[in-house]
């Protein structure tokens, strides 16, 4: 049996340790989770640069960005020569460039030039920081002035849906979009997305540490707002089962929609899935209607 003595001593070291936890979870907690947001890890480049498209470096917005310019061959194009118009497709969050391949193999047979390229600090483009949209529409924007063939189509996943509403937005040059797996806003998808021993205040604390590293505004990032300002043809597409970002999410960029709109809801398939065979046979026929009616 203890000793008072010897107890009070046990139960003073407990509470000290307890209060340490405590520091280091208020201190600590909202840096990690900070890092962890504005730093996705960088996937390696796989695959090699597909038939009919070069290795390029566009300029963004302070930073350079390693892609693919790929050109439709001749025999498909149109009767002057022209592309059908361009597909600029945009990766989702901790992916580069290479999962881009499918699409240059789809549309190139079909008369599309496509572009393809590494988000900032993603894959082998520049930047340090991650800010979902706050400057990767930007860079998006200088790409776009790269475009010659239209009518510009912009094709995303999941980070890349998100940044494709949010430059459309504010840019008339883009005729369509084309979003799968897209999150509503920054804030509601990065609390959703916490792990489970962060509270509401240290989310908080880290999105505040975010922004201030990363000079941006995290309530800025909303494909949800971006969307009631946008009149042009956009298809949404979600995985029923998404857990990572729940189909509420696409939901609610749907609703806002202001223009011609159509939603996909994939059964049976999670984050990252929904784009299966019989999904692109809907996402090439819906292009092609949208070219053909000039939209």
């Amino acid at each position: 049996m203890l000793v008072p003595e010897m107890a009070r001593s046990l139960l003073l070291g407990v509470v000290i340790i307890l209060a340490l936890i405590g520091v280091l979870t208020w201190t600590q907690l909202p840096g990690l989770g900070a890092g962890s947001l504005l730093h996705p890890s960088r996937r390696p480049l796989a695959v090699v640069t597909p038939d009919g498209c070069t290795d390029t470096t566009y300029t963004g917005a302070g930073v350079s960005l390693k892609g693919w310019r790929c050109a439709a061959p001749a025999s498909t194009r149109g009767m002057m020569g022209e592309p059908r118009g361009t597909i600029v497709y945009l990766h989702g969050i901790a992916d580069n460039r290479g999962s881009a391949a499918g699409v240059v193999a789809r549309f190139l047979p079909r008369g599309f030039d496509v572009i393809a390229y590494d988000s900032r600090a993603h894959g082998e483009s520049g930047g340090d920081d991650c800010t979902y949209g706050f400057f990767e529409k930007q860079d998006l924007h200088h790409v776009i002035d790269t475009i010659r063939a239209r009518p510009i189509v912009l094709m995303g996943t999941s980070l890349g849906a998100a940044v494709a509403v949010q430059e459309a937005a504010e840019d008339d040059r883009v005729s369509a979009i084309v979003a799968a797996e897209i999150f509503s806003d920054l804030r509601t998808i990065a609390t959703e997305r916490a792990p489970r021993f962060f509270s509401r205040g240290a989310i908080g604390r880290a999105l505040d540490v975010a922004e201030d590293r990363a000079r941006f505004d995290v309530d800025a990032v909303s494909p949800q707002q971006a969307a009631r300002r946008l009149a042009i043809p956009v298809l949404v597409i979600h995985g029923a089962t998404d857990t990572e970002t729940v189909p509420a999410h696409s939901e609610r960029v749907f609703a806002a929609l202001r223009g011609p709109k159509r939603q996909i809801v994939v059964p049976g398939v999670g984050h990252n899935q929904s784009l299966t065979g019989p999904v692109w046979q809907e996402i090439e026929r819906w292009v092609a209607s949208v070219v053909h009616s000039g939209r």
